[in-house]
């Protein structure tokens, strides 16, 4: 059974695929920004609207939206744009012990410093005099986490995922992934936690 498109939605789609054509970049940061923002949204709204039951609600922060903002659609975009260029450029293919070797070097080289990234900008942009405090603190949850999430999502993603949309997928389970990370930043772990 075939998907019909109203000739709006052939429109839109054309558009978008001529966007990713010509400006690459900007389409995934656009993309990557607004799944960030919008997980960060929804963490909030899940922990102050449904899961707290204060009333009034507590507000939207949109400072930390502002933050998200930042760090999705100026950051993390850009970096991971290069990255994936770079990695799909060395090791070519969909064969299996190829999708392992880059799902490895993803996991083990680029998302250690991604979260360095995160936690230090994040805390730069609050103003924290310790900009290094809460990545000491939150570094090994998150990474241990992010290897339960990620590790399975990037095999789909160099298995499955042409070249040209990698940054648009993860930036898709980013907005899951997000809402995980969300709750890990404002989270408080005790050191017995954190071993």
């Amino acid at each position: 059974m075939g998907l019909f498109f109203s000739q709006e939605q052939k429109m839109v789609l054309s558009f978008i695929k001529q966007a990713f054509q010509k400006r690459p970049m900007l389409a995934n940061s656009v993309v990557y920004g607004t799944m960030c923002v919008g997980a960060e949204f929804s963490q909030q709204y899940v922990t102050k609207r449904i899961l707290d039951k204060k009333a009034p609600p507590e507000p939207i922060d949109k400072a930390s939206l502002a933050r998200y903002t930042v760090l999705g659609t100026c950051i993390n975009p850009n970096i991971l744009y290069f990255w994936y260029k770079w990695l799909d450029k060395n090791f070519v293919g969909t064969a299996k012990k190829v999708v392992v070797k880059k799902v490895l070097i993803d996991q083990f080289c680029m998302t250690p410093p991604l979260y360095v990234i995160f936690y230090v900008s994040m805390s730069l942009m609050e103003g924290k005099r310790d900009l290094l405090a809460e990545c000491r603190e939150k570094f090994i949850p998150t990474f241990q986490t992010s290897c339960v999430f990620w590790l399975p999502a990037q095999a789909v993603n160099f298995m499955l995922v042409p070249p040209a949309a990698r940054v648009v997928y993860v930036g898709t389970c980013s907005f899951l992934w997000i809402n995980i990370l969300c709750w890990i930043k404002r989270r408080d772990f005790k050191p017995s936690e954190e071993a």
